[in-house]
């Protein structure tokens, strides 16, 4: 019975110890995300929410993950290049986006 006992702690330590990383995971995703909100913002000078949707369209017109794609656009202001998918996809929906914003 002990042996189950510690076996099911064992188990229990290595499910939290998943649980963990995961959440170390989604923590560093989330602080690129805002901060490839924050690129967005400064450059086609929108709000966080439609830099949030211009994020979330590049996304899904490149077909990459929208934590890649954050991770491609925080790398860019240091001299990163952006792959010409993710160019095009970000230019077709600032263009998008000031269409929409202009008087």
């Amino acid at each position: 019975m002990g042996h189950t006992s510690a076996a099911g702690a064992a188990e229990e330590l290595l499910a939290l110890r998943e649980e963990n990383r995961q959440l170390k995971e989604g923590m560093l995703a989330r602080a690129r995300i805002d901060q490839a909100m924050g690129v967005l913002v400064a450059l086609a000078g929108t709000t966080p929410d439609e830099a949030w949707d211009l994020l979330r369209e590049v996304s899904m017109n490149t077909n990459r993950k929208l934590r890649m794609v954050a991770e491609i656009l925080v790398g860019w202001p240091a001299g990163g290049a952006l792959p010409d998918d993710v160019r095009e996809a970000l230019d077709a929906a600032v263009a998008a986006h000031c269409q929409h914003t202009s008087p």
